[in-house]
């Protein structure tokens, strides 16, 4: 199993409930797949570097996670049809 991070921006237009249940959906797929999550950090709301999408604002979180190789494409895939998600990035943490 390799080691990975995530991070991905929520629209700001959701609600707090929907928030939390896109990341409960993310650590879901996640642990359903054999990956072992170990770590999750929810940012908040932060504004963002530049304008997506006519969005200012999104809240970030951040997920650490150790899994096969197959599962970030999955992952990758599932981001793009999310509505609520603007922006992801999946990399292969070494360190």
């Amino acid at each position: 199993m390799k080691k990975y991070e995530t991070i991905f921006i929520v629209k700001p237009s959701v609600d707090e409930e929907t928030v939390n249940s896109v990341i409960d959906k993310f650590k879901g797929i996640i642990e359903n797949d054999g990956g072992v999550i170990e770590n999750v950090d929810f940012w908040g709301k932060r504004k963002l570097a530049y304008e997506i999408e006519k969005f200012n604002e999104g809240y970030y979180t951040l997920i650490n996670f150790s899994s096969n190789p197959e599962l970030p494409k999955e992952l990758d895939r599932i981001f793009r049809i999310t509505d609520s998600v603007i922006r992801h990035i999946i990399v292969n943490d070494e360190k």
